[in-house]
């Protein structure tokens, strides 16, 4: 879908792969800096180490380059929740390794993360559809851990928003990094929630037995 939604004029697709990973990198650094809409790809070219003459074979217009910044996130997101997550394990501590892996990523990603959502709202709606369905399956990859995590039947809404809940709670530290930070470290801020969480999935757990 990515190679659809941004063609290349270049055949060799080791080189299509590095110069966009450069493209992405520079990107990522003036989006921050300046946001999308007041970055322009001549901009781009130059922080990602070549001309805009170049640039053009790789991409078709700047938005396009979003497209790629967002998309590349995403995967990244993806990679490491499914080397942390074993659907085979039925352990709470499968879980809290989940939890405590994205958690991490999010603390290692956090510019990219806040840069993708205060700019996924300039993609095409097609494009805003294709990355967001990335969002999707994660969140129902932690959906399916928590199912398996814990006995007996849970409602399948609250798998569903408990599955949200700890996505959004680890945007959370990107998003609400200056005042966070000011009370936790990223470890201290993981044990929390982690705590808050299990807490929260006993309590459920011991009312629909009462």
């Amino acid at each position: 879908m990515a190679e659809k939604q941004v063609p290349s004029t270049i055949k060799d697709e080791a080189l299509v792969i590095k110069r966009r990973n450069q493209m992405i990198k520079g990107a990522v650094s003036l989006f921050i800096e300046k946001g999308f809409h007041k970055t322009t790809t001549r901009e781009i070219a130059k922080a990602s180490g070549f001309s805009i003459g170049t640039l053009y074979e790789y991409i078709r217009k700047k938005e396009d380059v979003l497209f790629l910044v967002c998309d590349s996130i995403y995967q990244r997101v993806k990679e490491r929740m499914e080397d942390s997550i074993d659907p085979s394990q039925t352990s709470i501590n499968s879980l809290v390794h989940a939890i405590r892996s994205y958690f991490q990523l999010m603390d290692d990603m956090q510019d990219e993360v806040l840069v993708m959502y205060q700019e996924v709202k300039s993609l095409s709606r097609d494009a805003q559809d294709y990355v967001l369905k990335k969002e999707r399956d994660m969140v129902a990859m932690l959906e399916e851990v928590i199912i398996n995590s814990f006995p007996g039947e849970r409602p399948e809404e609250h798998v569903k928003l408990i599955a949200n809940n700890i996505f959004v709670q680890g945007q959370m530290w990107g998003f609400r990094r200056w005042i966070l930070q000011r009370t936790f470290t990223i470890d201290t801020y993981i044990d929390t929630q982690v705590q808050l969480l299990l807490k929260g999935l006993d309590s459920e757990v011991e009312g629909t037995l009462q």
